[in-house]
């Protein structure tokens, strides 16, 4: 079993049943997801791309994204509806409780002048985005083997009621916020 999973069992569960009141284990929220997504609007005129964000993307999480592809045609973009502008990969299970381990404990920390992530990108039900500038962040990335650096949004989904119980969640699994006068 992942070392972060048995952390949220044996230590998170007990602390945020004292902290938010819950009654019951099942009611303690956790982590239902982790969705990883490239923006690619160059896919428009370099195919080739996709193929490179591709291979970061499984080099990071393990798994074969999925293509995300236009809804609408922009002709001030040159984009027509159906054509392939990002990848996208959901993690679930055993993968996401690695990927979050790996996320906490070895990729923020390698940020320049990390002062911690911000706590303020909670969406209202619990759900935590982080945006990343460059994709070299992560170790399985080799620097002299990728065409360009691209930005990766990791959204950090959990069954949480509000943001707060959400943002205690992060916390207990080591989450590193930023303090309020950072």
């Amino acid at each position: 079993m992942a070392r972060l999973k048995e952390k949220y069992r044996k230590e998170a569960v007990p602390r945020l049943m004292e902290i938010c009141g819950y009654k019951n284990v099942m009611q303690v929220p956790r982590l239902e997801k982790i969705v990883l997504n490239i923006g690619l609007g160059e896919a428009i005129t370099n195919a080739k791309a996709l193929e490179a964000a591709e291979a970061d993307l499984v080099a990071i999480c393990g798994q074969h994204p999925v293509t995300t592809r236009a809804k609408k045609s922009i002709a001030a973009f040159r984009l027509r509806e159906g054509m392939p502008i990002g990848l996208k990969v959901t993690l679930r299970g055993q993968r996401m409780w690695d990927f979050f381990d790996k996320l906490v404990n070895a990729v923020l920390p390698r940020m320049h002048e990390f002062q911690g992530v911000s706590p303020d990108a909670f969406d209202g039900r619990g759900n935590y985005t982080l945006g990343l500038k460059e994709q070299i962040l992560f170790p399985e990335i080799d620097y002299d083997k990728i065409d360009k650096v691209r930005g990766l949004e990791i959204c950090i989904v959990t069954n949480a009621a509000t943001d707060e119980d959400g943002r205690h969640l992060l916390e207990l699994l080591g989450m590193p916020f930023a303090k309020d006068g950072a």
